[in-house]
């Protein structure tokens, strides 16, 4: 940062374990034992109590894995209609203090303070906002403040659950620098074992790399690793942010080896994601096809049109065709999913970004 720039005031709130925070509050018996919110029998893991990752069951593992590691996990299925209310909540209260509000998920958001702070600090209205979280929904929240989102959501995870942790612009680059390349926002495990491949274990050997490495190695991302790696991170908090994608997936109770039936299984796929696109006014150029088999390797196959979707049977159709070809495999098919994408903006509203029908159990 130069003399010149103004200092922004980001927050970065993140409920602490949430789906299963919630189910604790409302079912006194779960309270202290290893909660797991999910389908049992072929589902996965979507979110888990702190006293479940004790023993390493951890969110998008699967379920069978998860009893695996913690034989006494009680499951517990997703109520969304609850999860939602209660967002909805805490976003109200977002909203008193800033209306630069950029909801994450369910139960995590950034918010800019930067213009709103009314004579007080960034920090003061992160615990003041953690305080009323409580107060109103019975639940915890950690916050991370900063100067830019990349170190305020890395913040929000130091002091988890129900903490606060600041870094202020002179330790950003210090702080990123200590830290191992996995930790860091937007560099996932097939990235974070690329850099390491390259001798990049921390940020400080990240910040080590010039940006024509970074870019010849990493593409595009690569300016991105160069600015992160000297805590630089440039990008506004978006309130309206675009949907890019609309998708809608489902994990079976038995591994699909029929392909009559795996097609018909498309169906109310292709149904949910039509009415949501429909209902948002907006339609894609390129549908997805994602397959796991039952052995969990994961293929995605897409088809791209130079026009907009136009209809659920062409969705459907397009999806069929993408499945017919890589359907056949002696583990069967354990997960079908369908997305659509490259969205249409200026066919409506937009909504919220959220992948429907994730878990097994409705």
């Amino acid at each position: 940062m130069t003399g010149k720039e103004r200092i922004r005031r980001i927050v970065h709130v993140d409920m602490d374990a949430f789906y299963a925070s919630v189910e604790q509050r409302d079912n006194p018996d779960l309270r202290g034992r290893p909660v797991a919110v999910g389908g049992i029998r072929r589902g996965v893991v979507a979110a888990a109590s702190y006293e479940a990752r004790r023993f390493g069951v951890r969110s998008a593992m699967p379920s069978a894995r998860a009893l695996r590691q913690c034989p006494a996990l009680v499951f517990v299925k997703p109520r969304f209609e609850v999860y939602r209310a209660i967002s909805q909540q805490i976003r109200a209260i977002f909203a008193e203090y800033t209306p630069l509000i950029e909801p994450l998920s369910l139960d995590e958001a950034y918010l800019d303070l930067t213009d709103y702070l009314a004579g007080r600090t960034a920090t003061r209205i992160a615990q003041e906002i953690r305080a009323r979280i409580r107060q109103a929904t019975g639940l915890t929240a950690s916050a991370g403040v900063s100067y830019n989102k990349f170190l305020a959501k890395l913040a929000s995870d130091q002091r988890k659950p129900d903490g606060l942790f600041v870094i202020p612009p002179e330790a950003g680059p210090e702080f990123v620098a200590s830290l191992p390349i996995g930790r860091f926002h937007g560099v996932g495990p097939a990235t974070a074992a690329r850099m390491q491949a390259h001798g990049i274990q921390t940020g400080a050997d990240l910040a080590r790399q010039s940006l024509d490495f970074l870019t010849a190695h990493f593409g595009k991302s690569g300016s991105y690793y160069w600015n992160i790696a000297r805590g630089i991170d440039t990008r506004e908090v978006t309130p309206d942010r675009i949907r890019k994608s609309i998708g809608a997936e489902n994990t079976y109770f038995q591994d699909i080896r029929d392909l009559g039936q795996a097609l018909a299984e498309l169906v109310p796929l292709a149904d949910k994601v039509w009415h949501h696109a429909s209902h948002a006014g907006r339609s894609g150029r390129t549908v997805t096809l994602k397959v796991k088999y039952g052995d969990f390797r994961q293929i995605t196959r897409a088809r791209s049109l130079s026009r907009p979707v136009e209809s659920r049977d062409e969705m459907l159709a397009i999806a069929s065709d993408l499945l017919a070809p890589v359907f056949a495999d002696p583990h069967g098919v354990r997960l079908l999913g369908i997305t659509m994408s490259g969205l249409d903006a200026a066919a409506g509203e937009d909504a919220p970004p959220r992948q429907l029908g994730l878990f097994d159990d409705p």
